[in-house]
């Protein structure tokens, strides 16, 4: 054999294990990339189920507050505690147990769930907000590479369910709530009768309502009354 091919397949020798190991680089190269990819997805998806969850809370609790702020006009509630339909109105004292259910649901909805301190969803006040931290059910990423088959995304949002709406002072005159009339008018309870209520008058943003108990067919919804915003 001449000399030159014993040389050429000996270089060719030498050379074969090089290649195998830049193979090698390259599929953990790849991997590795796969990996970090993976687990951008996995903290993206994380957030997006946080603030779905956040917000789905605070959405929960502004229907509570307004099915008790306009229950207590329909019942007459809010002349006999007016300090809690005034304290509704300003976005407190709903139960919070239904939005921090609600939260749950839709954090399962988005491939997560509640974790952390206070079950995942904390309720706060002044203003009244729903602070959730979630974790993806599904690992940021395989058995390839070790340790992520193990470890799943984290993620927090908060919520804040703010007061659209103010009350409107009281003028006097025949509809005056305290039944004062300065013009000589009939008015409150001597003029409209014991079971009769004045209205009352709603600003909120730029709209004006006029809430009357004796005729409640025109109200305001649950976004006329509050906000509900994320906070960051």
């Amino acid at each position: 054999m001449p000399a030159t091919d014993v040389r050429r397949r000996r270089d060719a020798g030498q050379a074969f294990p090089l290649y195998i190991v830049a193979v090698g680089g390259l599929l953990f190269l790849a991997l590795a990339f796969f990996a970090v990819g993976q687990a951008a997805a996995s903290r993206n998806g994380a957030q997006t189920a946080a603030d779905a969850a956040a917000l789905a809370a605070g959405q929960k609790y502004r229907d509570l507050l307004t099915e008790d702020l306009l229950d207590g006009l329909r019942d007459g509630s809010y002349e006999s505690n007016p300090a809690a339909w005034k304290d509704l109105l300003d976005a407190r004292g709903a139960q919070s147990a239904p939005a921090c259910a609600s939260a749950g649901w839709f954090a399962g909805r988005n491939d997560a769930r509640l974790s952390g301190s206070g079950s995942g969803c904390l309720p706060g006040s002044w203003p009244t907000s729903f602070a959730v931290q979630v974790t993806t059910l599904k690992p940021v990423g395989n058995s390839v590479i070790p340790k992520t088959s193990s470890t799943h995304a984290e993620a927090g949002a908060k919520s804040v369910v703010a007061p659209r709406c103010t009350l409107d002072p009281a003028e006097d005159g025949p509809d005056a709530p305290d039944g004062k009339d300065d013009g000589g008018g009939k008015g409150g309870k001597d003029g409209k009768g014991k079971d009769d209520a004045a209205p009352l008058d709603l600003t909120c943003d730029t709209k004006h309502w006029k809430l009357d108990p004796d005729d409640l067919r025109d109200l305001p919804g649950a976004a006329d009354l509050f906000s509900v915003r994320l906070a960051r």
